[in-house]
């Protein structure tokens, strides 16, 4: 007993200072979530010379970067997965065209409805988009974006991911933090840089940002009235015509001519008609002489939609097929049409996604654009394949294969 009091004694010391150089020696360990990547912080002293040819001072610099230590990998996480880009146009809808979301733009309309009038007469712009727009990019400015933007597109180009946007985007950020648009401290939006209500990238904001409130600020994050009319004004400059909507679903007469499928084909929505192309709810165009062109997002086997210049300039907005459906589906719900009418088809092709992007690679190569080979086949996937197919003297169906895929591996 007098023995083990004093070994115990010696060992309770030797103990506390083991356990001392262990947790000296476990520090590293424990604060690794929060270590800096080495690579990254030289990284980011490489967009100085960036920074300093947009006007900011090396402080700013420094300031818009304090605490940026490492690259954010929601952010890569997020760039690799967006979802207009890696679903099918009708998962993408379930999802962006809610009941919720619905009622919430009905509300909106009785709520803004002397601002969305004083806006729609000034640029033009259908107030239903602009709510399907503020809809789909914040849920009506429940959700305008925490993200750091240095950080967002720091992460961007360090990683290789959209790393020409980015550079444009980072370049128009510099101009906005010199400008005094925003501080670092409260410059946020999406892992994209997406900001505000309607969700401008920066080269969006510095080239139709308005200050419709006349406050001398175009604040896009704080003045709802900003936001939408700099979304009209984008919208006018893109090309959107007050005297047509964005387009219809249609049903397509048996036996069309599906060579007539795709955005080469526009023609006048009368001559459609002629053709026994109608809207699917059995309404009336309304205007005759509009351009149009029959659009397939999901296979000729699904909904099919006559769409104008319109669905164009909201794709100027978002280069998505999906995106714009989503837009102008939304914006038709919420002034109170019917649903798609037609059933969407499940998406069954013998390809695998490696085989998917070789497709659209090769189908691009031979002259039938698909818009990128992503493995998502989307509107212009399809498109390009009736064309090919129309060429080659095959059956129109439309349907990406892996017959498909061998003919153009033989040289189309």
């Amino acid at each position: 007993m007098d023995e083990s009091t004093p070994r115990f004694r010696l060992t309770g010391s030797v103990m506390l200072k083991r356990l001392a150089a262990m947790l000296f020696l476990s520090l590293p360990l424990l604060a690794s979530p929060a270590r800096a990547d080495a690579k990254f912080e030289a990284f980011i002293q490489t967009l100085w010379p960036q920074a300093e040819k947009a006007g900011l001072s090396r402080a700013l610099f420094d300031r818009a970067f304090a605490g940026i230590t490492e690259p954010d990998p929601v952010v890569l996480k997020l760039a690799a997965n967006q979802p207009e880009f890696t679903s099918t146009t009708s998962a993408y809808l379930e999802k962006a065209v809610t009941p919720a979301r619905i009622d919430s733009g009905k509300a909106k309309i009785a709520e803004e409805n002397k601002l969305l009038s004083a806006i729609e007469r000034k640029y033009g712009v259908d107030r239903y988009v602009l709510l399907g727009i503020w809809g789909m990019e914040s849920n009506f400015g429940k959700d305008l974006g925490s993200m750091s933007v240095m950080r967002s597109l720091a992460t961007l180009i360090y990683a290789g991911r959209k790393r020409d946007y980015a550079r444009e985007q980072l370049n128009a950020a510099f101009v906005m933090l010199k400008r005094g648009i925003r501080s670092p401290d409260n410059f946020t939006g999406s892992w994209a840089a997406a900001l505000g209500h309607t969700q401008f990238i920066p080269t969006s904001y510095l080239s139709y940002a308005v200050d419709w409130t006349g406050d001398g600020k175009r604040d896009i994050w704080g003045s709802k009235e900003d936001a939408l009319a700099s979304t009209a004004n984008y919208l006018a400059k893109a090309g959107w015509k007050a005297d047509r909507p964005w387009g219809w679903e249609v049903t397509l007469p048996k036996g069309f001519n599906r060579a007539l499928i795709g955005r080469a084909k526009w023609r006048p929505v009368a001559e459609w008609e002629k053709m026994g192309v109608y809207r699917s709810d059995g309404q009336y165009y309304g205007n005759g002489q509009a351009k149009a062109f029959v659009m397939i997002p999901q296979g000729i086997d699904g909904p099919a939609f006559l769409v104008t210049q319109n669905f164009m300039a909201i794709m100027d907005y978002n280069l998505s097929h999906s995106y714009a459906l989503g837009v102008g589906h939304l914006a038709d719900r919420i002034r109170g049409m019917k649903p798609i009418q037609h059933s969407w088809p499940e998406i069954s092709v013998d390809l695998s996604y490696e085989q998917r992007k070789e497709l659209q690679r090769r189908l691009s190569q031979a002259g039938f654009e698909t818009g990128g080979a992503d493995g998502r086949f989307g509107a212009r996937t399809y498109e390009a394949v009736l064309g090919f197919q129309k060429k080659k003297g095959l059956p129109l169906d439309g349907k990406p294969s892996l017959k498909i895929l061998e003919l153009l591996r033989q040289g189309g």
